[in-house]
């Protein structure tokens, strides 16, 4: 019997397992969320369910709404798991050293800078101006999900670019959500933030084995964090960077799960509760909606390349092994998939629902064209995967193997 219910569960195993897997339940979670919202029989409870208040205090800021738990707390972890990933590539990965950060580096900036100004060309000067953030963030989940369909055509040195890059992305965004995106400052807060993190340094420093005290450190960190008007759940990253690198991995394997399974399907579902326009063409022609599907469509790939050739034509950088320009253009096209930074930007940017919703419609039809863009390129392009010999010699004592090993060029 217990065989029976093993083989029963190994199919959902298997595809929890599988590098795609959050994309797309985040996919799924989005539709549904997207239906319920516009049923006429439950649209409005749906919505209801999500944002009506049921907390409310008068001088500490606290989540008053599931949306808000959601979006202020539980989007801590996510970005704590984040901020994890960055500081293992910091020290130990791809962004270890200069020479190798230095592509993905500039290829975020170039991702960043040209969306937003794209953005910018179509709302400079209109109370639309301040969703120049929106179109700048890259979704990790979706991206390397998506080029893991493609197989061979992706080879490994342009999928650790990507990964590279979109932790850069995310690591941009962190911090443009903290400059441009908090609310007015209380200073008495980010004093006592301040102070806080500096006793989680000193845990971190003085080895003090990880438990108790950090746990208690970091919540009182994000709620004062909170209460200075800056966003919340960037607590996460702050975390992130204090912890001890011996103590990542068991904390990553601890609430990996939740976060892609839990947290992030959650955030999906009660960001996505968008009342589809009965006019919805014109509202794909205002200005937010073209700065946002142009900016991540066309901005982000072309920021990307751009960039990348140029610090390459400078010899600052150097294309990774087996990447070719027509791969880094095609990285450009998957980049471009900006759904859960870009859609956690829109609810700090605009104050209107009406905006907002209109920004999360643009966010979602600029992933189904990336998608779109991206299967395309990557099925018709030419790129030629040939196995060339290279001459290595492996020393062992007192001996040398000469080989001929076969190499993907």
């Amino acid at each position: 019997m217990r065989r029976l219910i093993k083989k029963a569960f190994n199919p959902i195993r298997i595809f929890l397992n599988d590098s795609r897997a959050t994309g797309v339940i985040l996919l799924c979670c989005t539709v549904i969320s997207i239906c319920l919202s516009n049923f006429p029989f439950s649209g409005e409870t749906y919505k209801n369910l999500w944002h009506k208040e049921f907390l409310h205090t008068s001088f500490f800021i606290i989540p008053g709404s599931f949306s808000h738990w959601i979006n202020d707390f539980l989007m801590a972890f996510f970005f704590l798991l984040a901020g994890m990933e960055i500081k293992r590539e910091l020290i130990t990965g791809e962004l270890s050293s200069v020479k190798r950060a230095v592509l993905p580096f500039g290829a975020a900036l170039g991702g960043m800078i040209v969306p937003a100004c794209i953005f910018l060309l179509f709302n400079a000067g209109s109370s639309y101006a301040h969703g120049w953030g929106i179109p700048t963030a890259t979704d990790i989940a979706f991206s390397l999900g998506v080029a893991s369909l493609f197989g061979k055509k992706i080879p490994v040195g342009l999928k650790i670019l990507l990964m590279a890059l979109a932790i850069i992305d995310d690591l941009g965004a962190i911090i443009v959500i903290a400059l441009f995106y908090g609310g007015q400052i209380r200073w008495i807060f980010l004093a006592i933030s301040a102070l806080l993190y500096v006793f989680l340094w000193v845990c971190n420093i003085r080895k003090v084995k990880f438990g108790f005290i950090q746990i208690v450190l970091s919540v009182l960190l994000w709620f004062c964090i909170l209460n200075s008007g800056i966003e919340g759940s960037i607590t996460g990253v702050l975390v992130a960077f204090a912890l001890p690198i011996n103590m990542l991995p068991k904390i990553e394997k601890a609430i990996h799960g939740y976060v892609n399974f839990f947290i992030i399907p959650s955030f999906a579902l009660a960001n996505t509760a968008i009342l589809m326009p009965g006019n919805i063409i014109e509202s794909l022609s205002s200005t937010i909606s073209i700065g946002v599907i142009a900016g991540l469509v066309i901005g982000k790939p072309l920021g990307i390349f751009l960039f990348s050739r140029l610090m390459i034509l400078f010899k600052i950088a150097h294309l990774p092994h087996n990447v070719t320009w027509k791969h880094l253009f095609g990285m450009g096209t998957l980049a471009g998939i900006g759904f859960t930074m870009s859609i956690f930007t829109t609810n700090l940017a605009f104050d209107m629902e009406i905006s907002k919703d209109i920004s999360k419609i643009s966010i979602l039809i600029s992933m189904i064209l990336s998608l779109a863009i991206s299967w395309m390129y990557f099925k018709l392009i030419d790129i030629k995967i040939q196995v060339v010999p290279e001459k290595r010699v492996f020393k062992f004592p007192q001996k040398e193997f000469d080989t001929e090993v076969p190499v993907i060029a």
